[in-house]
């Protein structure tokens, strides 16, 4: 794997490159990864995978006309190959108005903060495996576990380095490491199955494997025995490990390629209150060790924490340049950049900040209503908003969670649901994306 310094430097002498042969602008990003992953199942050892792979993608501009190409080759022909080939065919590609290099003027100037996102702990294979039998062992350990899928532990490294031909150079790096197990409970057709996960940048956050694989059993044993239910409108419940899902959907309607195609649910909600006033959804890639965590965006602009909903309000569009400037709006530093094509947009650590109800006095109330642990399916449309996922959790009765439920329907609009909703107080900071419990009411629910 290359150094910072290395990688940085092939992405300018790319950029160079380009510029030589052509080119009015360019820009180059470098990305590599090195991961090391250890499945057990059973007991015993089943897969020790090691991968390392690095892509550099040039993406060049002739006038209006822009072109991008990637490789995974570094050797000195095969990028020269690259430069010919990019210049090629930008030359024949349609004009486009709005593409184009970041403003030079928003460029990151400064050096930008330390995240702490890298770990100089790497461990072997020999305590991956460790770390992995732990966990299925904790996960097997719970009484009704009765099979098992397998439990595992990985670490990697990652680095990305991005240059420009109007002066930006940056490179970043991170680490992660990880344990999970996956369990079934029962036999036969009343069989039911669930899992835990952990990741974290620094191994020293790491939850104990044994913790993990326990959640992962007694998660599996709640759900064996589930009843029918049925339908009806009620208030269902999000257990924060998927009620996650909801803010993927509200970032999903804020990018600005899908405000520019008008394919957006939230196309006339600008400044809208979309949720009560006691709700804040915060992106923030400034995050230490934070799993998403970033000091600079995929076009070279510097990032800040920003507040996506405040006291319930929609504050703006997430974007790029090109989708900036086809709205006649300023990029926000959420351009997200692959090997090849253009920059799209993107989120970082995002999280909806804790209510002021604890879980049970969220539930307290609901004399019948579902305490959601699964969704199944992507029954939602991004450009109406309607929602219709298969789930699975718990019945909640008289203000109490009670019995497992299974093949159920839940559905509403995205829209309704987040003028319902209300958010807990149990905010953890355990992924990328991270939510309390959340209740929102008035939901139809279908039954098996």
């Amino acid at each position: 794997m290359l150094s910072l310094e290395e990688a940085q430097s092939r992405a300018q002498d790319l950029v160079s490159a380009a510029r030589k042969a052509g080119a009015d602008a360019a820009d180059a990003i470098y990305a590599c990864n090195a991961s090391t992953n250890v499945s057990v199942r059973l007991g015993a050892l089943e897969d020790v995978e090691r991968s390392e792979g690095e892509e550099i993608g040039l993406r060049v501009f002739i006038g209006q006309r822009s072109a991008s190409i990637s490789a995974s080759d570094m050797n000195p022909v095969t990028l020269s190959t690259l430069v010919d080939r990019a210049i090629a065919m930008a030359r024949e590609a349609p004009e486009d108005p709005y593409a184009g290099l970041a403003p030079e003027d928003r460029l990151l100037k400064k050096r930008p903060p330390a995240l702490d996102l890298t770990d100089e702990e790497e461990p072997e294979p020999a305590a991956l495996r460790e770390r992995a039998l732990m966990a299925e062992e904790a996960a097997r350990s719970v009484p009704g576990i009765t099979n098992s899928e397998g439990g595992g532990a990985a670490n990697g490294r990652s680095q990305v380095a991005l240059a420009t031909s109007h002066g930006f150079a940056g490179a970043y790096a991170g680490t992660s490491h990880s344990t999970w197990a996956s369990v079934l409970a029962g036999t036969g057709a009343d069989m039911q199955r669930d899992h835990a996960s952990h990741s974290v940048r620094h191994l020293e956050d790491l939850d104990d494997a044994e913790a993990v694989g326990t959640r992962a059993g007694q998660r599996a044993v709640a759900r064996l025995n589930p009843v029918k239910v049925e339908s009806g409108v009620m208030p269902v419940i999000f257990d924060p490990r998927i009620g996650s899902s909801l803010l993927g959907h509200l970032i999903g309607g804020m990018v600005g390629p899908a405000i520019a195609r008008r394919s957006s649910f939230l196309l006339d909600s600008l400044g809208e209150a979309l949720f009560e006033a006691g709700v804040n959804i915060i992106d923030d890639p400034l995050l230490p060790r934070g799993m998403r965590s970033r000091p600079f965006d995929g076009e070279g602009l510097p990032v800040a924490r920003r507040a996506l909903i405040d006291k319930g309000v929609l504050t703006g569009w997430l974007m790029d340049s090109a989708s900036a400037r086809q709205l006649g709006l300023e990029p926000t530093g959420h351009a997200s950049r692959g090997g090849s094509g253009a920059p799209g947009a993107s989120i970082t650590n995002v999280h909806m900040e804790a209510g002021t109800i604890s879980p049970g006095d969220l539930m307290a109330d609901v004399k019948r209503g579902l305490y959601v642990t699964e969704l199944i399916g992507m029954g939602v449309n991004g450009v109406t908003g309607d929602y219709s996922r298969g789930a699975a959790g718990f019945l909640i009765e008289n203000g109490a969670v009670a019995h497992a439920v299974s093949e159920i329907t839940i559905a509403s609009n995205l829209k309704a649901m987040f003028r319902a909703l209300t958010p807990a107080s149990d905010l953890h900071f355990r992924y990328a994306m991270n939510v309390p419990t959340i209740r929102i009411d008035g939901m139809t629910v279908a039954g098996g």
